[in-house]
Parts: structure tokens; C-alpha cells; sequence
């Protein structure tokens, strides 16, 4: 990173004083550096959080938003503040404009933070860093931005100053500044800083806003959308091309739906997941997704999705419906749940078979259904007992935006261990009671390949899990996992040769 302020060429400053060492110090410390807040100190915008925090902690005060509003930014901004509590120790800072702050207080100059939020959030963000820093922002009545802020640090610092900001809201006061340093601004506001400025240094935002966007939308979790197929395939209508469109069309619509309530899930988790050892880079609440844009995406993904949804049929569009209504329930409230939470993941992944059954109307099983349940409820009973077992030895005591305390992971164990195995006695008591005398048409025989494989499978990620190398997430172990990807390639040979009628002997 070059230097925050650089010397300026001769003749260009009123304080330039000439070539004598000592003396261009003593100019250059009599410089304070100011940084704004949002954006640039912090990788967040604090009135986003703000309402954010209101919505979770006083929902019913979001009525007042729009008379606070009428009566001016600074006043919302300014009750916003009085009545949520933010938590400005969670908020993500922007660790280079921290270095850059740290350098300029070693070399003596004075700190600022100049910011329109308000000067509750921004008296609370400066105790967070370790130099001494003055703050100046907007007190419920003077909105400190733009034009209102240069004008204020200019009548501050007549002898002039250096300015860190993000927007084009910030020209009026990088054209105010001697130095302009520019951070983390879109590449139309880099330009007319530059024509307009003294710009001396450029803080790019580390990740593009785009990459961003799809991480948090999670596209390789559509892979559990795979479940899909596996009604078409167990009913032989995988072979049918008129079931592909549905199909397709299915497929795109749950994952659309699914990424947008990812994007909400991540954005009511912020403040934990900020607490969290993995979560916390997580692109919402690492900074690197604005939350305004996060938010503004929900709606078209949903659009989106239900709009393939009802293209693939009425049916469809009302199972994707129940899905999503039940991961917003999940994410808003059952997650916090002990026992819940696992059964409400178990569901979302049978709502994916169920959403393929409708899809190309074939008759439903209820025995898959049922294994389906017992299944991933073990896999997300393992994703809960990593966390908890991390806890632990990390020394903490609390779960944070779980219901779990540490003394439930004996519970945890015991109910995901149960759950895996009764899925390995629901494919048995399928296999002799249903497949051999009523559905099947193959070879049933090669069906009893499943039972050990499902063991094999459960036993494998309960194992890892135990000696704390299990992924937050089960099913993207799974994936991965070579024993594990052999036992499924295995559970295909079977299904294969039961399906097309192999001699077991």
C-alpha cells in the first residue's frame, strides 16, 4: 500500500516549505488524517445494519422509520441508533484503512473519522481501534455528508487535510482535501476522483462485488438439488424426454428460490455469523457483499424462481412454495430450536423429492420419503454436533444463534447415530416388505447392497465427525469424501443391475 500522504511537488502547497527535512515533517504531522466511516473504515453501511437491527430486535418500530425519515436523515439515523442496539464490535473493519490510521498516528498526525452516520455508531466503531481518534459525525439534526462535510473540515482544519472515503457523495470533500485517498469505490467514482482530485492512493475493494454475489448465493449447494431426479429415476421416468423439461425447470427454480433465502438466512445470521470461526467470511458478513445489494437481489431470485416454477406447473410452483415458506420459518425461527433445526433441514432435503415427484406425476413413496427423513437427519445432526464440539474446545459456553448448549452434545451423538441407523433399517424393512413382493421389477436381490453401503456411509461421516475433520457441512463432505463417493458409486452398481435385471448369481 503506498503512503496515505505522499509529499506534494513544490510550489503546489501554500505549507510546502522548501527542502529542509525537519521542517517538511513538522508540515506533513500538522496534517490530520480523516477517514469516513461507512464503507471505508468499517466494510459495512451502518444505517443498513441499523434497520437491520431494528427489524430483528423491535419489528413493530419499523412503522416509525418513515416519520423519522420526514423529519430528516440525521434524525433517523440518530433514533435508529438511540433504539437498537448494534453492536459496533462485531462490524467488519477494513483492515488496510486500520493500518493506514496506525501509520499516521505513529508518525504523530492527528486521526479523524468524519462520517454522515451517527455519532453514537461512530463514537462506538473509533473505541474500537487503538490510536487516539476524534470524531466528528451527524447529530440528529446536520446530516455530515458531502457538501456539508467538506465545508465542516475545512472550517476545522484550515491549514488543510487528507481525506479516506468511498462514494460520490465524497468528491465535494476529496476535492476539499489536499490528498485524496480513494477506498473501495466503483470504477465510475475512481474516475471523476482522479479528474477532480488529488488522488495520492486507491484501496481496491478485495473481491469483486459480482464474485460475491454468486458466493452468497451458494451455487454448489444446488447440488442437493440433484434429489430432484430421483423420483423420475425410481418411477423409469428418467427415459421419458417429455419429463426433462419439468425437470430442468424444477431443478433451476428450487435453486433460484434456495440462493435467495441463503442470502436472507445470511443477512438475519449477520451478527453471529461475524462470531463464528468459518461463517464469518462468509461474503455478507465479511463485507465483501454490501448488504443493500444482498438484500435487493432476494426479490429477483425469488421473481425468478417462481417464475421457472410455474412454467414447470402449478404443482410444482406450490412445492416449491412449501419449501420456501419453511426455510424462512427455519431461518427466522426454528434454527434456534433444539431438534427442530434438524428436523426442519431433513424436511427441506425430502421437499426436494417431493418437488420432483410432482414434477413428472410420478406416484410417491412414501418409504422413500421416510428413509429420506431419517437420513439427513442424521447428516444434519453430525453439522450440529461439529458446532457444538468446536465451541467446546475453542472454550466458549454459548452456541450463538443456536438453541444448543454444550451439556446437549451427548444428546446430539446419540439421536444422529440413531437416526443413521434407523435409515439403514427403513431400506431394509423396504427392500423385504416392498421391493420383492410389490414395486420392484428388476433383480430385487442386488438391493440388499444398500443397507451395508447406507451403514458404511453414516458410520464414515459419524467417524470423521467425532475426531472434529467433519465440514461444516455433512453433504458437501459426503461429495467429496473418497470412502464416501465409493460407497455411493457402489449403491448405483446395485441399483443398476437390480433395475435392468442382472443374475445375482
Amino acid at each position: 500500500m503506498t503512503s496515505a500522504t505522499p509529499s506534494t511537488a513544490a510550489g503546489s502547497n501554500p505549507l510546502q516549505p522548501g527542502n529542509d527535512p525537519a521542517v517538511t515533517a513538522a508540515a506533513e504531522h500538522s496534517i490530520p488524517l480523516v477517514v469516513d466511516l461507512d464503507d471505508t473504515l468499517v466494510r459495512t453501511d451502518t444505517l443498513y445494519e441499523m434497520a437491520l437491527a431494528l427489524l430483528k430486535q423491535k419489528p413493530l418500530k419499523l412503522l416509525s422509520i418513515a416519520a423519522w425519515f420526514m423529519k430528516g436523515r440525521a434524525y433517523l439515523k440518530q433514533r435508529l441508533a438511540e433504539t437498537v442496539n448494534l453492536e459496533c464490535e462485531t462490524l467488519p473493519l477494513n483492515e488496510e484503512v486500520v493500518a493506514m490510521i496506525k501509520d499516521a498516528s505513529g508518525r504523530g498526525r492527528k486521526v479523524v473519522i468524519a462520517t454522515a452516520t451517527d455519532q453514537r455508531i461512530a463514537e462506538q466503531t473509533a473505541a474500537r481501534l487503538e490510536e487516539p481518534v476524534a470524531v466528528y459525525a451527524s447529530d440528529g439534526t446536520n446530516n455530515l455528508k458531502g457538501k456539508a462535510k467538506a465545508e465542516r473540515l475545512t472550517q476545522l482544519f484550515p491549514q488543510g487535510f487528507d481525506y479516506a472515503g468511498d462514494s460520490r457523495a465524497d468528491l465535494p470533500v476529496w476535492q476539499a482535501a489536499r490528498n485524496a485517498i480513494v477506498v473501495n469505490a466503483s470504477k465510475s467514482t475512481l474516475r471523476r476522483a482522479k479528474a477532480t482530485a488529488n488522488v495520492t492512493d486507491v484501496l481496491p475493494r478485495p473481491k469483486p462485488i459480482a464474485r460475491a454475489l454468486v458466493k452468497s448465493m451458494r451455487p454448489h449447494q444446488w447440488m442437493k438439488n440433484v434429489l430432484i431426479f430421483v423420483p423420475a429415476v425410481l418411477s423409469g421416468r428418467i427415459f421419458d424426454p417429455a419429463a426433462w423439461p419439468a425437470l430442468v425447470l424444477a431443478f433451476l427454480a428450487l435453486g433460484l428460490v434456495a440462493s435467495a433465502t441463503y442470502i436472507v438466512n445470511d443477512a438475519w445470521d449477520i451478527r453471529d455469523d461475524r462470531l463464528h470461526w468459518s461463517k464469518r467470511k462468509r461474503p455478507l458478513a465479511s463485507g465483501d457483499l454490501p448488504l443493500g445489494v444482498g438484500i435487493a437481489m432476494v426479490p429477483v431470485g425469488l421473481v425468478a424462481g417462481f417464475a421457472l416454477a410455474f412454467a414447470a406447473g402449478l404443482t410444482t410452483a406450490m412445492a416449491v412454495g412449501i419449501y420456501l415458506v419453511l426455510t424462512l420459518t427455519y431461518s427466522f425461527y426454528l434454527k434456534r430450536i433444539i431438534i427442530h433445526d434438524a428436523l426442519a433441514l431433513a424436511s427441506l432435503f425430502t421437499l426436494r423429492l417431493a418437488v420432483g415427484t410432482v414434477a413428472v406425476h410420478a406416484q410417491p413413496s412414501p418409504w422413500l420419503f421416510v428413509f429420506s427423513m431419517f437420513f439427513f437427519l442424521s447428516l444434519a445432526l453430525a453439522k450440529r454436533h461439529t458446532e457444538i464440539a468446536r465451541v467446546l474446545a475453542r472454550g466458549g459456553k454459548v452456541i450463538n444463534g443456536r438453541g444448543y448448549r454444550p451439556e446437549d452434545l451427548p444428546l446430539v451423538l446419540s439421536a444422529g447415530i440413531s437416526s443413521g441407523i434407523a435409515a439403514v433399517v427403513i431400506m431394509v424393512l423396504y427392500i423385504s416388505s416392498d421391493a420383492f413382493r410389490l414395486s420392484f421389477k428388476g433383480d430385487g436381490e442386488w438391493l440388499w447392497g444398500f443397507p451395508p453401503l447406507i451403514f458404511i456411509i453414516v458410520g464414515r461421516i459419524w467417524s470423521v465427525c467425532q475426531r472434529d475433520e467433519l465440514d461444516d457441512d455433512p453433504v458437501v463432505f459426503a461429495v467429496k469424501d473418497h470412502q464416501c463417493q465409493a460407497a455411493l458409486a457402489a449403491a448405483g452398481i446395485c441399483f443398476l443391475f437390480a433395475w435392468f435385471g442382472f443374475p445375482f448369481l
